[in-house]
């Protein structure tokens, strides 16, 4: 998810070496603008596959409401069966690997699409907002685990999509899922974003 500046690794990781997929279609991105979907998609990358069961006691609902945003995000091309759980009594879920997730040009969406896209945003902003409260407060404590960086350069339009390409590249480079990942590793939270400075 990247989402016109904001991709997707947190949610869904890119096999390594594998082919990287992209999403950008309006029906399948609206199928993000929930806020327990989105929830969910963190669930399965910090915690790995779940059930609807297990889903329903970590994120405090019930199956049946589970059970349908799945199917959402499901329908999506965000999550699949975990393969190596064909013969479970219930259906394993994770978060599908390889995706970069690309929001259509502005004019490109109807009205509507529009709408979602801006809900998603905001649904977006509410936690990057609180990540960056959390990044001001903890990272004396962090022990090394909160990072950051700010800057100013003067870039051309291309410039600033080729850095942005550049990032979405590092982050392939490192994306991992919980069961990849070695035993010191901890789930990190990646933003980025840039926009004209005001003279």
């Amino acid at each position: 998810m990247s989402d016109e500046g904001e991709s997707q690794p947190a949610h869904a990781t890119s096999e390594p070496g594998g082919e990287r997929r992209t999403v950008s279609d309006p029906a399948a991105l609206k199928a993000l603008a929930h806020p327990l979907r989105l929830k969910i998609l963190r669930h399965l990358a910090v915690s790995g596959p779940a059930t609807s069961t297990t889903l329903a006691a970590a994120l405090g609902e019930n199956t049946g409401t589970l059970s349908y945003h799945l199917r959402r995000l499901e329908s999506g091309g965000f999550i699949e069966d975990v393969p190596e759980r064909p013969n479970s009594r219930e259906r394993w879920w994770r978060a599908v690997r390889g995706l970069d997730v690309r929001r259509p040009a502005q004019d490109e969406m109807t009205d509507g699409e529009q709408a979602v896209a801006g809900a998603l945003d905001r649904l977006r902003l509410d936690e990057d907002i609180e990540l960056a409260r959390r990044f001001t407060e903890g990272q004396g404590e962090s022990e090394g685990w909160m990072r950051g960086s700010r800057s100013l350069s003067h870039l051309t339009k291309d410039e600033v999509t080729a850095f942005h390409d550049a990032y979405l590249d590092l982050l392939t480079r490192f994306a991992r899922g919980p069961e990849d990942a070695p035993p010191d590793a901890r789930p990190v939270l990646l933003r980025w974003f840039a926009l004209p400075a005001e003279r």
